[in-house]
């Protein structure tokens, strides 16, 4: 049986407590919401804190409030099944709704928050191991080793951003904000996440994700495809985004955002492109499936063989942008 390591848990009742308690403990700090990726981390010895601070009691952050006219906030701290069963997320923000639903399952929804899964470790076959797995092929450039196994030759860790709800917000324009005891700030949601498996968010160990701000809705519509192994609880091995503005027939605006191939979240330009200025017809559409499938590069580091993955993002996108020609 894999146990956790000792640490302090606190619960804090402020977001200025919370905030406290976190630059007081510095890089041995960890927040912690529904704890279902730090805690099995902490029992791989992936991540180890000396001080886990809860912020499930932060009323704040367990508030949903707006609503597609206006914008929706979500509280960091809101449970991914009130999430995928709230009305006005359900009415105005479907895809949110629909993402959130594939993710894990029922049990671990009833656990896991919508700010966890935004901000969920980067995943990998040589790094989502135990420990005595990791040392016995002398650990990885993720933790505790100076090889990335994905790519030997290579010094950046490839683990793969594995969130189904990343490539949802980048696609739709939603913002986060965060507070620290230095103040808060807003950010887009594109410009959270970086390209490397190690450092895969633009975010200082001290802030608290406390709110994400959903834009109005203004008539754009989005879709999301999950390609896994098994209908329920796998992680993605390519997610699949679309959002698309328009104005009288045509696309006056795109988005076509694929996850689950990269270490962050990887906007697709050309196919976006493919269909701006002109209907939203099947032609459009395998023009920008073929786009994505030409910049998609899955690494051998997930589920189903890498080439197989590159080619269901033509399928995949096609799939999600056929969702919006209803």
């Amino acid at each position: 049986m894999m146990r956790l390591p000792k640490f302090e848990y606190h619960t804090p009742q402020t977001i200025a407590e919370a905030v406290k308690i976190m630059a007081g403990a510095g890089p041995a700090g960890q927040f912690v919401a529904g704890g279902t990726d730090l805690y099995p981390n902490m029992k791989r010895r992936q991540q180890m804190p000396k001080t886990v601070i809860s912020v499930m009691r932060l009323a704040e952050l367990n508030q949903i409030t707006g609503d597609g006219r206006n914008g929706l906030r979500i509280g960091a701290s809101v449970i991914l099944t009130d999430v995928c069963e709230h009305p006005i997320i359900n009415r105005d923000y479907p895809v949110v709704a629909k993402a959130a639903r594939t993710i894990s399952t029922p049990i671990l929804r009833n656990m896991g928050t919508i700010g966890g899964n935004l901000l969920l470790d980067t995943r990998c076959n040589y790094y989502d191991q135990n420990y005595e797995w990791r040392k016995g092929i002398n650990f990885c450039l993720k933790k505790d080793g100076d090889v990335c196994w994905v790519a030997p030759g290579s010094s950046k860790c490839w683990a793969v951003q594995s969130s189904d709800l990343v490539p949802v917000m980048v696609a739709i324009g939603a913002k986060l904000r965060f507070v620290s005891t230095l103040g808060e700030r807003v950010i887009d949601a594109a410009g959270l996440y970086n390209d490397d498996g190690i450092d895969y968010l633009h975010k200082r160990p001290d802030e608290l994700l406390v709110d994400i701000q959903l834009p109005p809705t203004n008539g754009w519509r989005a879709s999301y495809q999950k390609l896994r192994r098994r209908g329920a609880f796998d992680f993605p091995v390519l997610g699949v985004a679309t959002w698309i503005a328009t104005d009288n027939s045509d696309v006056k605006d795109a988005r076509i955002v694929l996850g689950g191939i990269a270490p962050s979240p990887v906007q697709i330009t050309e196919a976006a492109s493919a269909l701006i200025g002109k209907p939203l017809t099947d032609d459009q559409i395998i023009a920008a499936a073929e786009a994505a499938y030409i910049k998609a590069r899955p690494l051998d580091n997930t589920d189903f063989v890498y080439q197989w993955r590159k080619q269901m993002a033509r399928q995949y996108t096609l799939r999600a942008l056929r969702d919006l020609q209803s």
